[in-house]
């Protein structure tokens, strides 16, 4: 079997920047235990494998693998996997007034919406599947301390504290005061995975952010999916969306901001997300970002 897979950069507008990714089309054959294998190969944060869809008014269905695990969502999957068949199946039709892209994911069907801007590049926006909900009770600060090799005092900032939120996968939000402390952390190898347990991994932010356009500036360290830090997080991206609710009480309206990631990895990567705030309650949640072709080739398995 010969299988066509492309890599992309995601969260950029520039080759060798943002967290890359590998496509896999026609997958429909394979099994899980192949994926897994494909995915530990390419050994990036994620690999997806397009196949037909169970229902033929949608573009794709989606299976998403880190070298560890499959993933019911993930972020830079999706809008590396939009961007790629947009421009492979309409790319008059992108060029002109953006393609909308329907993706079955094992969370449920993402809609995306794809977009030549005025410089060429390709972005895709998509709607969270799941709003942001409150998980488990976050660690307290101490033992925070402890798994992430940071001081007490560099914890929490304004009225942000750590929480824990997942928008399909549950994470631990950690506020950082500075962007000095953020690049300093590293997680302990006994106890960042002890004290996470069953949760995805930490996401390290704070406001100083290197970019003044900015408004996060962020790192995401892994648990248990075989990798380190993830150089741009989309799923975690979304569920932020519930700690700015949750912390920053927004008015009613549209907001939409960035997050830069991955710049303490020399990938740096920008996330836009989008909230609609209805009677002080968050209703909608977007995430949105760029992505570029780097190169194509053939899987011989």
């Amino acid at each position: 079997m010969r299988l066509r897979f492309f890599t992309l950069d995601v969260f950029t507008t520039r080759r060798f920047a943002g967290n890359p990714l590998a496509v896999v089309l026609g997958a429909d054959g394979l099994d899980c235990a192949t994926m897994q294998a494909i995915a530990r190969e390419f050994n990036l944060s994620e690999t997806v494998f397009v196949l037909e869809p169970r229902d033929s008014v949608n573009t794709a269905r989606l299976r998403i693998f880190t070298p560890g695990v499959e993933l019911p969502f993930a972020g830079h999957p999706t809008v590396g996997a939009a961007v790629l068949l947009a421009t492979q199946r309409a790319p008059e039709m992108l060029t002109r007034h953006g393609v909308v892209i329907a993706l079955e994911e094992e969370i449920g069907l993402v809609r995306c919406e794809v977009v030549r801007d005025a410089s060429g590049a390709v972005l895709a926006r998509f709607d969270a599947p799941r709003l942001p909900v409150r998980g488990a009770p976050a660690p307290h600060a101490a033992p925070l301390t402890q798994a992430l090799g940071l001081e007490a005092e560099e914890i929490g900032f304004g009225h942000h504290i750590p929480s824990s939120f997942s928008a399909g996968v549950e994470l631990v939000f950690v506020p950082v005061r500075s962007r000095a402390a953020l690049d300093r952390a590293r997680p302990d190898p006994a106890a960042f995975p002890a004290l996470l347990g069953e949760r995805i991994g930490a996401y390290l932010y704070t406001s100083e952010t290197v970019e003044p356009s900015s408004a996060v500036c962020a790192r995401m360290f892994a648990n248990g999916v075989g990798i380190g830090e993830d150089p741009a997080t989309g799923a975690a991206a979304a569920a932020f969306a519930g700690v700015a609710h949750a912390f920053e009480a927004p008015e009613d309206g549209e907001h939409e901001f960035v997050i830069e990631q991955g710049y303490a990895m020399g990938r740096p990567s920008r996330i836009i997300l989008g909230s609609r705030i209805e009677a002080g309650r968050l209703v909608a949640v977007t995430v949105a970002g760029h992505a570029v072709l780097i190169q194509r080739g053939d899987l011989d398995l």
